[in-house]
């Protein structure tokens, strides 16, 4: 049967949006507030076709120069020669770089191997994010292609800068690093048939629609290689999802793709149908996403394709609204129910995911789980930093908590109201080093998620153009030429190669503090530089709040506990 299982305040039309890319002319494109120009257009519109037409004519016109005037003109021969052996050489290789754009594409590698000397005698040094450093960046390339991530004469980074971080590690400690298999968190133990062992680092959700077919097998390839696990994103489980035979989490949104009526109304049979394929190891209800948190969407009816509206369970024809809520229930205690009833039809571990408002709103929901005596087997806490969603620049820079902050306000209210122990936390936020996990298991995090990171690991070169259907590594595009650049089997290997690295790399860092697994690491292990005379521990700067704290009105900060008692009157609305 299809129904509405928790009624809600009024009815809402359903899905998300797909973003256009801006087409008013080469210059006011903005990202992060600054102006820059596009590729000029003979850059854009190369491809393997232009270059075959200017191979025939550039081979044709020499032969035919030699011919009639010879002397130096037979010399343009070998020049059309090299242009060929150069063009087919790269449409025969693993870049999709070089594969989209022969020839022209050797520009971008060339620029690339002195751009280190440009940058450093010119421009801005690798530290500086736009959104992503170069350095951290080079990180993942280099993880992902097997190569040793080492650098030479010390640090890069102002120890004495305010703001920075740095781990207390042990000097008399024997303890050896943990295995990668014996760090994996059970999520879902408590109360479901069928729990799941989850790799400390996996792929965040991005929809099959945002990425591009071949993106979407790379990385589910990549999930089966390496034992970790694959979020779909809420635009439902596509085939190639399913394809390769990874892990996969299947996230959920207010457009209830792959469980929806044609009227966008939640359908609990096709949500069992779904539930129940064996690849699908998790359920994950989002309510926000740290790129646009409490912005909804419209995919026009132009935008869509048959074959995303086949994958989603969408009508021809017809605009698709996707609200910022959902419809299939209504508050805090709705949330808590809904997800009971998801685990009761699967059996598997459901949860959900949000990027972190109100304080009171969020104590509004742990309060319903501890009054319902129900809780959700994880809950997923995204940054306020997460970016691979198109959104508006105002969402984008001034809305929801950063996950620094909404961590661990998420792990110290489970932990007052007594759940911490049933309730696992999976992070996702500009997630892509070693020390990025042991700083978010060290905030409350139990599994991290990565998006960017595994982008950057398939071979996005941070273009910018996610939103324009132009990315020249074919991630982010439905351009079927563009996409041929990527090939799967290669970049799945990079994939797979770039978490496995990352994974062990916070293995070590945790035992260098002397610890023997990853879950006895705390906020007193990681330290902050406040100020020019001053450091703190994050344990400083966010106290944990004792077991079962808020229920018994005592060691809970006064600004957590009064939020706590307020929701005594909101967790039933």
């Amino acid at each position: 049967m299809c129904r509405k299982l928790f009624p809600s305040a009024s009815p809402r039309v359903l899905t998300r949006s797909v973003t256009s890319g801006n087409e008013s002319g080469a210059f006011g494109k903005r990202y992060g507030g600054q102006t820059h120009r596009e590729l000029p257009d003979f850059v854009e519109k190369w491809g393997r076709g232009p270059f075959y037409a200017v191979g025939a004519v550039a081979g044709a016109g020499s032969v035919a120069a030699g011919t009639l005037y010879g002397g130096v003109w037979w010399a343009v021969a070998p020049l059309a020669g090299a242009y060929w052996w150069i063009g087919l050489k790269d449409i025969s290789s693993n870049q999709p770089i070089r594969r989209n754009f022969p020839v022209l594409g050797h520009m971008r590698y060339l620029l690339e191997s002195i751009r280190p000397e440009i940058r450093q005698y010119f421009i801005e040094s690798d530290q500086d994010s736009v959104p992503f450093s170069r350095e951290r960046r080079s990180v993942v390339y280099q993880r992902s292609k097997g190569i040793e991530a080492v650098q030479s004469f010390g640090t890069r980074r102002d120890t004495e800068e305010i703001g920075y971080e740095f781990m207390s590690h042990s000097n008399l400690s024997s303890v050896a690093p943990t295995s990668a298999a014996k760090a994996r968190v059970t999520i879902g133990a408590n109360h479901c048939t069928m729990p799941y062992d989850a790799a400390l680092l996996n792929i965040s959700a991005m929809s099959y629609g945002a990425l591009s077919k071949n993106a979407v097998l790379a990385l589910n390839e990549a999930a089966k290689i390496g034992g970790f696990y694959h979020n779909t994103g809420e635009g439902a489980i596509s085939p190639w999802h399913k394809q390769p035979g990874g892990d996969i989490v299947w996230n959920i949104g207010t457009g209830y793709f792959g469980c929806r009526t044609l009227e966008g109304e939640f359908c609990e049979k096709k949500f069992a149908e779904n539930a129940a394929l064996p690849q699908v190891k998790m359920i994950e209800v989002k309510l926000s996403q740290g790129a646009k948190p409490g912005h909804g969407g419209l995919l026009p009816a132009s935008k869509l394709s048959a074959e995303i509206a086949e994958i989603r369970g969408l009508p021809m024809g017809k605009d698709v609204h996707s609200p910022a809520y959902h419809s299939a229930f209504t508050g805090p205690s709705g949330l808590v129910r809904w997800m009971g009833r998801l685990r009761e039809i699967s059996g598997k571990p459901v949860g959900f995911k949000f990027c972190v408002g109100s304080l009171d709103e969020t104590a509004s929901m742990i309060r319903a789980m501890h009054e319902l005596k129900d809780w959700p087997d994880f809950i997923t806490v995204d940054g306020g930093e997460g970016g691979t969603g198109a959104a508006p620049p105002d969402f984008q820079n001034h809305v929801g908590r950063p996950l620094s902050d909404g961590l661990p306000m998420v792990d110290d209210l489970l932990r007052g109201a007594g759940l911490r122990d049933k309730v696992k936390i999976i992070c996702s936020g500009k997630i892509t080093n070693p020390f990025n996990i042991v700083r978010a298991l060290a905030l409350g995090a139990d599994v991290c998620n990565s998006a960017r990171g595994m982008m950057f690991a398939l071979g996005c070169i941070q273009a910018l153009k996610c939103n324009t259907n132009k990315c020249p590594t074919g991630i982010t595009t439905q351009d079927p030429a563009l996409q041929e650049g990527l090939v799967v089997p290669y970049k799945a290997t990079r994939v797979a190669g770039f978490q496995q690295k990352t994974v062990q790399g916070s293995l070590d860092l945790i035992a260098a503090s002397g610890l023997a697994m990853p879950d006895r690491l705390g906020r007193t292990h990681i330290n902050k530089r406040v100020s020019e005379t001053e450091i703190l521990t994050l344990a400083d700067l966010y106290p944990i709040v004792p077991d079962g704290a808020l229920i018994t009105g005592r060691g809970a900060p006064a600004k957590l506990q009064a939020a706590w008692d307020r929701a005594a009157t909101t967790w039933q609305s």
